[in-house]
């Protein structure tokens, strides 16, 4: 199977719909302490990821990833610590589209403009031990897995564990090859 081309813009206050379509399933947010969302919730992330593109200095980024036109997922760098250098990257995807690089491509695309654009120097990811395919996407970001942080977060089945994975901008840059750059943000968006 081809893996679909992929497009990172800003998120807008109409994504709140495709962002619900998959924030309101069991299984995206297995492994989170938010959702399944309400329809309310939904348009509250996406007011906020949408507010926060207009503070001064901004520390969050929040794109809408497109496949074909369709709003499939969301992707978000957090600058952690400017002074350090330090950012997060998170991302949710569509179940239909799981398992053809949508993750990838969104990562791709928040490390480019993390080491990039905003000159990072770190930048780390987490997940749930037990999320496997999540493991697997941030590998394949060229990710180094650092260990595990016991009881980080209270979901819905008990205390999450999470495994840290990180990337350094040496790191990025030496495997910045522009071929298996599946996305990049707009560096205006």
């Amino acid at each position: 199977m081809a893996r679909p081309s992929v497009t990172l813009r800003r998120i807008g206050l109409a994504d709140w719909r495709a962002v619900h379509s998959w924030a309101s399933l069991p299984q995206v947010c297995r492994f989170q302490t938010w959702g399944p969302n309400t329809e309310a919730e939904s348009r509250v992330f996406v007011a906020a990821a949408v507010d926060a593109w207009a503070c001064s200095p901004q520390r969050r980024f929040v794109y809408a990833a497109r496949v074909e036109g369709e709003v499939v997922g969301v992707g978000e760098l957090h600058v952690r610590s400017r002074g350090q250098r330090q950012g997060e990257i998170t991302y949710s995807v569509h179940p239909r589209v799981w398992g053809r690089g949508v993750g990838t491509a969104i990562g791709n695309g928040l490390l480019a403009r993390g080491f990039g654009h905003l000159g990072l120097h770190r930048i780390h990811a987490t997940c749930d031990p037990r999320n496997l395919g999540s493991a697997r996407v941030l590998g394949k970001l060229g990710m180094t897995w650092e260990g595990r942080h016991r009881h980080t977060a209270l979901i819905r089945d008990g205390w999450r564990d999470s495994e840290v994975f990180s990337i350094l901008e040496d790191e990025w840059r030496e495997n910045d090859d522009p071929e298996t750059r599946l996305s990049r943000p707009d560096p205006g968006a």
